[in-house]
C-alpha cells in the first residue's frame, strides 16, 4: 500500500515514520524541500497514494484538501488536527474516506471512560491539558514552530484541540460555552498561551477545559463525577480511576494512538474515529470561544436547547 504525507515538519515526520513502521511504502510532499515532491500534484501523478496524510501548517489544510478533491482523489485522506483553521464547508470530494487526527480517540484509557460514561451522564467534568511550549518540540526554536503564529494555526484552542474533540465525543454537542485566557505569558508568540472554557453540553452541565502552553511538567487529564461515580484518568500516566477502586493501568506508548488511528483509518472498520463533521464541530467550539474570549459573553450553540437553568 502506497501512502504519501503532505508536510515535512515535526508532525509530517512522525507520521511517515509510523507509516514505514506498518510497512507502506511511503513518499513525502513538502514546498519547503525535504520531501521527495515539492507539490501535491507531482506526487499524485508520480505515485497515485491510496492513502494521504495531509500535516503541513494549520491554516494550509483547506487548499490541500481541496487540491486533493479537484484532482479526483478517491482514496482515504487523514488531515491532522484540527481540520481547518476556522469553520468553512468541506469540499465536494469523492475521497473513500475523510478524518481528522484526533487520536487520542484510539487511547485505551478514554476508551474505557466512554464506555463507563455510556450507562450514566455526566454532572461535572474537569479537562486539563498543560505543556511548556519551549519544551515541546526538542531541538526547535519554539518561536519558529507554526504554534508561535496565530496566523498559521496557532495557539492552544487549535494546537491542543484534542481535548475539545474527546469532550465533545464523550459529552455529546456543545450547547453554550464562555472563556477567559489569551496571551498571558511573557512567551514570544502573537497566539493564544491560555484557554479556560466553561461550558455545558448536552451530556454534562457544568464542563470546563483548560488548555495551555505553560505547564512545565506535561500533564492531561479528565475528572468526571455522575450521579453514581467518581472517573479520573491520566493520559500521560496511562491510568484510569474509579471512586477509590485503584488505578486501572491502560498502557500506550507514544506511537501506539497514532498506529491504531491509521490502522483504523486504511481498514474502514472503527467507527470512533473523528471525521469531517465530529471535526467542524471541533471548530464551531472554537470559534465561540473566541467571540467569547473577545466579548466577556457566554455564546450559545445556534439551534441548541438550552437548560431551564441556562435559558
Amino acid at each position: 500500500m502506497r501512502a504519501l504525507v503532505i508536510g515535512q515538519g515535526s508532525i509530517g515526520c512522525r507520521h511517515a515514520r509510523i507509516l514505514q513502521g506498518m510497512g507502506l511504502a511511503v513518499e513525502t510532499a513538502s514546498r519547503r524541500g525535504g520531501g521527495t515532491y515539492r507539490d501535491i500534484a507531482g506526487a499524485l501523478s508520480g505515485e497515485h497514494p491510496d492513502y494521504v496524510v495531509i500535516a503541513n501548517e494549520t491554516a494550509a489544510h483547506g487548499a490541500a484538501v481541496a487540491e486533493l478533491a479537484v484532482a479526483g482523489y478517491r482514496g482515504s485522506v487523514l488531515v491532522e488536527k484540527p481540520l481547518f483553521a476556522g469553520s468553512r464547508p468541506v469540499p465536494a470530494h469523492r475521497f473513500r474516506r475523510l478524518g481528522v487526527a484526533y487520536q487520542l480517540r484510539c487511547h485505551p484509557a478514554l476508551r474505557w471512560l466512554k464506555s463507563a460514561l455510556a450507562e450514566e451522564s455526566a454532572l461535572t467534568a474537569q479537562i486539563y491539558v498543560g505543556q511548556y511550549l519551549p519544551e515541546w518540540r526538542g531541538g526547535r526554536d519554539y518561536r519558529t514552530t507554526y504554534s508561535a503564529e496565530a496566523a498559521k494555526g496557532g495557539g492552544v484552542l487549535r494546537d491542543l484541540s484534542h481535548e475539545i474533540d474527546y469532550a465533545l465525543w464523550l459529552m455529546g454537542p456543545w450547547r453554550r460555552l464562555t472563556a477567559a485566557g489569551g496571551h498571558l505569558s511573557n512567551l514570544a508568540i502573537d497566539s493564544e498561551d491560555s484557554a479556560l472554557l466553561l461550558a455545558e453540553f448536552d451530556r454534562c452541565p457544568a464542563i470546563s477545559i483548560q488548555l495551555n502552553y505553560l505547564d512545565r511538567r506535561a500533564r492531561r487529564a479528565i475528572l468526571v463525577n455522575t450521579a453514581a461515580h467518581s472517573y479520573a484518568v491520566d493520559l500521560i500516566a496511562g491510568t484510569g480511576e474509579r471512586d477509590k477502586e485503584g488505578a486501572i493501568s491502560f498502557p500506550a506508548g507514544p506511537d501506539d494512538c497514532y498506529r491504531a488511528m491509521h490502522a483504523a483509518m486504511i481498514s474502514g472498520e472503527d467507527g470512533d474515529l473523528c471525521d469531517a463533521g465530529a471535526a467542524s464541530e471541533v471548530l464551531s467550539v472554537i470559534g465561540a470561544a473566541e467571540q467569547a474570549l473577545a466579548s466577556g459573553r457566554w455564546i450559545a450553540r445556534p439551534g441548541a436547547s438550552l437548560s431551564a437553568a441556562s435559558a
